[in-house]
């Protein structure tokens, strides 16, 4: 018999639902809900894609769509996945992980693994030393609309994309050698690439997975000292991963008999691993754009903020066009750099000696200070060059670039310094994002 809970390396061994094969994929599977939060066309235009056919698109809330009716979005959403499992639009695959080739615009594939990590060893928490890590700080206000989907949800489909650092690539890539016929094929909507599903519920080859992810754990372990091993950085989903925690958490206080509910489904939640080294993970910025400011006012707000905080700011103007050019000169721990456009131009801002991790905590400071001194002002955060020049430079915006963070740092950093400052960088472009398509009962 199969063992399910491969406690020592926090895995359990999922029951994966799948569509039946003749709903069409293509609409069925929609790019995670915190992508194009500032571009409501895109969603529109998916709705369109979509209309009425099955789809994941019906399953999930947009984060496009947080500032109107959530109610009765939760409510739809909760209505649909009761319907589409009372039809038997999804169906059980064996016990096992989920092989995935995901091919995107750019030019390497990313090959991935849908598991399901055991929540009992994550912890959001700052200071946190688990096994399952943030990468990025959790904002615990943003959680209440995740929570009201979750909570009354029989499924999760997950766009949790987790990271582990295995650089002789001994976990996923072996599986590929073995891969046999895709479970599914599907070409993505809007030119965002394939992907491609292979099952894996051998127990030989499921086991061959544990061993080397308790390898990898040894690894870790040997490098940072006992009790300190990081075996998975939560790379994209931090929220939504904190999000299953925290109704993980409320099960279990509200249980007559903790121990015994234990075995609930929803101590678990579906994410794909990816190796931090495989080559068709880029690191990308995330960028900032503020909408209702003073554009005019903006380098001496930026100079009077620093000083106040004791530091210098130093401005020089760059064509905006230039900014990513001039950013990819990386700044150093003495020295954070990051650039800005708006309608009175734009440019570079150079920060000495700051207090910060990186170049987003330090610009993020200013930004949350900005908002908070004027309530009119909103923050999105925005993914390629184009969109933060598009959008910043319209009247009454402004846009802010930030520096790519190196990501065989990623591991390091966190073990050293804790978990990122928010939205401090995003695994590819918005199209490369993970795709809803897999599901798994949670009730």
């Amino acid at each position: 018999m199969m063992q399910t809970l491969l406690e020592s390396v926090a895995v359990h061994v999922p029951v994966i639902l799948l569509p039946r094969p003749e709903v069409d994929l293509s609409k069925w599977s929609v790019i995670a809900c915190d992508q194009y939060t500032s571009q409501p066309e895109y969603w529109q235009q998916a709705a369109d894609m979509v209309a009425d056919s099955p789809s994941t698109l019906h399953m999930i809330l947009p984060e496009v769509y947080l500032d109107g009716n959530t109610d009765e979005r939760v409510a739809a959403i909760n209505r649909t996945m009761h319907d589409y499992l009372d039809r038997g639009l999804l169906v059980a695959q064996a016990p096992g992980f989920m092989l995935v080739d995901r091919q995107t615009p750019h030019a390497h594939s990313r090959k991935g693994l849908v598991v399901a990590l055991d929540l009992e060893c994550y912890d959001y928490r700052a200071g946190a030393t688990g096994l399952i890590r943030a990468s990025e700080g959790t904002i615990v206000e943003r959680l209440p609309p995740r929570v009201r989907v979750r909570r009354g949800a029989p499924l999760e489909l997950p766009h949790i994309m987790v990271l582990i650092d295995d650089p002789g690539r001994t976990v996923i890539e072996p599986l590929f050698d073995h891969a046999g016929s895709a479970l599914y094929d599907v070409e993505l909507m809007m030119h965002a690439g394939r992907v491609r599903g292979y099952p894996v519920s051998d127990p030989a080859r499921i086991s061959s997975v544990a061993r080397a992810l308790q390898r990898l754990a040894a690894s870790q372990a040997s490098s940072t000292g006992p009790g300190t091993t990081l075996l998975y950085a939560v790379g994209d989903g931090n929220h939504s991963l904190a999000t299953a925690k925290s109704i993980w958490e409320t099960i279990k206080e509200s249980h007559d008999d903790p121990a015994a509910c234990m075995h609930h489904p929803a101590r678990y939640a579906l994410v794909e691993l990816v190796n931090l080294h495989d080559p068709g993970l880029l690191f990308e910025s995330i960028h900032r754009v503020m909408f209702n400011v003073e554009a005019e006012g903006l380098p001496g707000s930026l100079k009077e903020y620093f000083r106040q905080q004791g530091l210098r700011a130093r401005i020089q103007p760059v064509p905006c066009s230039m900014a990513a050019e001039v950013l990819a000169e990386t700044g150093s721990a003495s020295l954070h750099r990051f650039g800005w456009v708006s309608s009175c131009g734009g440019g570079i801002v150079e920060i000495e000696n700051p207090a910060q991790v990186c170049a987003t905590g330090t610009l993020q400071d200013f930004l949350d200070a900005y908002a908070g001194k004027n309530p009119q002002a909103a923050i999105d955060y925005v993914h390629g060059d184009a969109v933060v020049t598009e959008l910043g430079s319209l009247r009454g915006n402004a846009g802010f670039f930030l520096p790519a963070l190196a990501k065989q740092d990623l591991f390091r950093v966190i073990v050293k310094e804790g978990a990122l400052p928010r939205k401090t960088f995003s695994m590819g472009s918005a199209e490369e994002k993970r795709f809803y398509l897999e599901s798994r009962l949670i009730t």
